[in-house]
């Protein structure tokens, strides 16, 4: 379980290719904390280290993952965003985020204002339900608070300080995007469909 609170970025070392399945990643001082078995978040996907060497951390990616996530178009030099997993002792800082990313998305429109900066990206239709004002997404594995919404997109503010501390800083209109919503809403929406007797 992560909270979609970014520790650190780090930077693609290796990607995966149709005979090799590693990706690794330059994760700095991070690396230190971590061992094989533990998990890691890497731009909100929940990946298992299954080796370290110094300060690159590698991970096998199925094919599943390649598929579904942004992880399937990084380039060697990419930043991607870190997260170790919530222990017991931590402070709760941004929302339930489990690492299990729903799909991947486009980044329709970034306008500036002024420091920060308003990012416009689309969602498919099956998530309009748990699109809510002010309800919480992870993007790119960042906890972000939903601004406004459309029928097919949506807007987050994002402050200076995620800007200069995530990879958010280098996306463009076009660029995709790994989204997770928000784990509550789904179980609402489960619930609520259940007692409908829908099948969706």
């Amino acid at each position: 379980m992560f909270t979609g609170i970014i520790e650190s970025r780090g930077i693609v070392e290796r990607v995966p290719d149709s005979k090799n399945k590693t990706l690794s990643i330059r994760a700095g001082c991070l690396a230190a904390e971590l061992k094989p078995g533990i998990s890691l978040a890497v731009n909100g996907c929940c990946l298992t280290v299954t080796q370290i060497i110094a300060e690159e951390v590698q991970f096998f990616i199925l094919e599943e993952t390649l598929r579904a996530t942004t992880l399937g178009e990084l380039k060697m030099g990419d930043e991607v965003n870190l997260e170790l997993p919530l222990r017991m002792s931590d402070r709760f800082g941004g929302h339930f985020v489990t690492g299990h990313v729903d799909c991947k998305q486009t980044i329709c429109a970034i306008e500036k204002l002024g420091e920060e900066k308003e990012i416009w990206i689309h969602y498919p239709s099956f998530a309009k339900s748990y699109m809510v004002p002010k309800g919480s997404i992870a993007v790119e594995g960042i906890s972000l608070t939903i601004g406004k919404i459309t029928n097919e997109s949506f807007c987050v503010w994002i402050t200076p300080f995620t800007l200069n501390h995530t990879n958010l800083r280098t996306k463009r209109p076009g660029d995709k995007v790994n989204l997770e919503f928000d784990l509550l809403a789904k179980y609402a929406q489960k619930i609520i469909n259940e007692r409908m007797g829908s099948n969706y």
